[in-house]
């Protein structure tokens, strides 16, 4: 049973169910009150105008014989100002509701003279007077010619001239409500469990024809994952809706994690190469100087070791750099961190020229004087006589600026070159070069500050490197 409802589409049409169920139930009930009500005013005018009709003829002096009692759905009492039962229905057998209990007249009781009738007054009676205000209708039961029902009954007064105050009781049967009451509640009984097992079966069917993509998607990603082929991809169905989204982001989002991949193998094996040859070198130096000792190169030992150690160095920074190294929240001003990082270089045959300007950043303050000494590593080894930093504020951005007096770097190569390892044909080798990360490692950490490294052509030819980081705010 769990295993059965931790299925998103059972899950769905059980919701939709009862979301259903409930709309229907709150729908029914609404339906079956709003008919009972209406039913029990039809009710309520038809007691009234049973009882007006009655009470109208009795204050014209009608004999009781000719008010018409007789009507078995609609069972009237005529009760004088005394509580006493003057007239009701022939058939009549109990009755409740009305306050008055009695289905027969009581013998004495005198009922109004009609008409023309000699009671030793010379003028006919004065007609009476039926009461306007609304009649106060109350629920009972009566019993007439054997059957009982529930009824309304609605109370009606009348005054007689010279008769006193009559009360007319008049019932209006509640058996059309039930009836009609009990076939919708009948009907509602019957139609919602129909209903509901229809949009349940709609509801299973339309969920399984809208999962059946991601079930396919799922299928793949297992089968991707079993084979660990990240060059195969997820069905992508032809749909527009948020399944076709998510097959397609699925996708990029392999895409990516091969490039990542094969882009890691790349560089394993780039670094196993640039770590292979100085290796080797300095093994061959050094077994050579085991069997012939005055043939030992030690300078040239020592230059493989430097060489050894700065590409683990790099190798370390960049490993950390994916990792998401944070660069930290310290204060750094460019135009300090470029005269002590300058003032500690050799002097050779190209000259440093500087123009500083005090700008702050913040970040970490040997990430950035790596990024500074890649640039003006990679800028003297292309200058010939010289080469020109500068650093300045420019709006909310600090800028510092390398560039160099050389050929420059072709425009259809810009981009390639912060790419790891990668060396231009015309411009490095392994010997004078280094391993292709100095420029990857610059542009990392720019990235990780927030900022930008770009190259362009320097105004006096060669090229400029563009490090853009957000000025620290006070």
């Amino acid at each position: 049973m769990r295993r059965f409802f931790s299925s998103v589409r059972a899950r769905a049409t059980l919701g939709a169910s009862l979301v259903v169920a409930v709309a229907l139930v709150a729908a029914g009930a609404a339906v079956l009150l709003s008919l009972r009500a209406n039913l029990t005013d039809q009710a309520n005018g038809q007691a009234e105008s049973t009882a007006r009709s009655v009470a109208s003829r009795l204050a014209a002096n009608e004999p009781y014989s000719d008010l018409d009692l007789d009507d078995e759905e609609r069972p009237v009492q005529i009760v004088d100002g005394k509580e006493r039962l003057v007239a009701a229905t022939e058939d009549l057998e109990s009755i409740s509701g009305t306050g008055v209990d009695a289905v027969k007249p009581r013998p004495g009781s005198t009922p109004p003279k009609s008409d023309g009738e000699d009671d030793g007054e010379t003028e006919a009676p004065e007609p009476g007077e039926v009461s306007d205000d609304p009649p106060k209708v109350t629920s009972g039961t009566a019993t007439v010619d054997g059957e009982t029902a529930d009824y309304r009954f609605a109370a009606v007064e009348v005054s007689v001239e010279d008769k006193g105050d009559f009360t007319v009781y008049a019932g209006a049967s509640l058996a059309a409500q039930q009836s009609a009451v009990s076939t919708a509640l009948t009907s509602m009984l019957i139609g919602f469990p129909l209903l509901l097992a229809v949009i349940a079966l709609v509801t299973w069917l339309v969920t399984r024809r809208a999962l059946r993509p991601v079930d396919a998607i799922r299928s793949e990603m297992a089968a991707i994952t079993a084979s660990e082929d990240l060059a195969r991809r997820v069905p992508e169905p032809d749909t527009h809706d948020e399944i076709a989204r998510l097959a397609t982001t699925t996708n990029e989002t392999l895409a990516a994690l091969q490039s990542s991949v094969e882009r890691q193998r790349r560089f394993v094996a780039d670094a196993s190469h640039e770590l292979r040859s100085p290796i080797a070198s300095l093994r061959t130096q050094l077994e050579v100087g085991v069997a012939h000792p005055e043939l030992l190169d030690v300078d040239g030992a020592v230059e493989d070791t430097v060489r050894l150690q700065e590409l683990a160095a790099d190798l370390l920074l960049l490993a950390r750099l994916d990792a998401g190294e944070k660069p930290g929240g310290g204060h750094v001003d460019l135009a300090a961190l470029a005269r002590e990082e300058l003032s500690q270089r050799t002097r050779d045959h190209v000259d440093v020229r500087m123009d500083l300007k005090s700008v702050e950043v913040t970040g970490s303050r040997s990430q950035l004087a790596r990024v500074l000494g890649n640039l003006v590593n990679n800028a003297q080894r292309h200058a010939r006589s010289h080469v020109t930093v500068t650093t300045r504020p420019e709006g909310a951005w600090a800028v510092l600026e390398v560039s160099d007096d050389g050929n420059g770097v072709p425009e259809g190569e810009r981009d390639r070159i912060f790419e790891r390892f990668v060396r231009l044909d015309d411009a490095r080798t392994r010997d004078d070069g280094g391993a292709g990360l100095g420029l990857a490692i610059a542009r990392d950490v720019a990235a990780r500050h927030g900022g930008t490294l770009t190259v362009r052509e320097a105004p006096g030819g060669g090229a400029l490197f563009e490090l853009r980081v957000p000025a620290a705010t006070r």
